[in-house]
């Protein structure tokens, strides 16, 4: 099952930091981690990425899988630097107060799967 990023923002009572014109674009599953060289080795493309990182390495490497949106977690919102980044590269940007745990539940409670694509 994939969901359209506005589901995903509806989901995670989400704001846009970034993208509004192109949430209805469609993930096919989601990753949650702070650890880019995990995200590198599994992810693939129209992933959604739910980190709590707000550096240039989470643009670069969403940029290098092709990753749809990226989802900062805990209520972080990153510097102007980086939301430039994701304008350049047409990346959705994402943030909600829950957690890493609870937003990854509540997208998998919703049809979301993970990397092994079982729902």
């Amino acid at each position: 099952m994939s969901l359209a990023l506005y589901e995903v923002k509806d989901i995670l009572k989400a704001e846009v930091l970034v993208g509004s014109d192109l949430l209805d674009r469609r993930v096919d599953a989601a990753c949650g981690s702070d650890l880019m060289s995990d995200v590198l080795s599994f992810v693939k493309s129209h992933t959604l990425l739910l980190t709590g990182l707000t550096n240039q390495h989470v643009i670069r490497t969403a940029e290098v899988l092709d990753v749809s949106a990226i989802v900062f977690v805990r209520g972080k919102v990153p510097g102007q630097d980086i939301i430039d980044m994701a304008v350049e590269r047409s990346i959705v940007l994402l943030s909600t107060s829950y957690t890493l745990f609870e937003a990854c539940g509540k997208l998998y409670m919703a049809g979301l799967p993970g990397k092994s694509g079982q729902a």
